[in-house]
């Protein structure tokens, strides 16, 4: 059930979008345990003026114009460990298979419960019971 967000540069090429989300996606049923199939994802491409980031980097990483910052909402309680091994997935396969800088690959997770999603018809497919 997670809903993937991917911010990019407006220059990045289909075939990177497709890399990254196919990376993500990969991670999620192989690392955190997502059902196949569950592949919710919004691509938005941006201009130089509208991914913002520290010029002079954070916490020891430098960022490029070609950073990508991924956003993953699902539903919480995944281990620390987990949550490690899902990071180190995604950059190094962004990295091996489209080139991009590991110190570009920016990933946020956001945890909520089974019961803050609807996926149609106006129903809590997953309430509590």
């Amino acid at each position: 059930m997670p809903l993937v967000r991917i911010d990019l540069n407006k220059d990045a090429s289909a075939e990177r979008v497709r890399i990254v989300s196919q990376a993500v996606y990969g991670a999620m049923i192989e690392i955190a345990n997502v059902p196949v199939n569950d592949k919710f994802q919004i691509v938005t491409r941006h201009s130089a003026d509208e991914i913002i980031y520290p010029e002079e980097g954070y916490l020891g990483v430098q960022y490029s114009p070609d950073l990508i910052m991924i956003q993953v909402t699902w539903v919480g309680g995944r281990s620390t460990d987990v949550k490690k091994q899902f990071y180190r997935r995604i950059a190094d396969e962004i990295h091996a298979k489209a080139g991009v800088r590991k110190q570009d690959v920016w990933i946020n997770l956001v945890d909520d419960g089974r019961e803050d999603w609807s996926f149609g018809n106006g129903d809590m497919q997953y309430a509590p019971k």
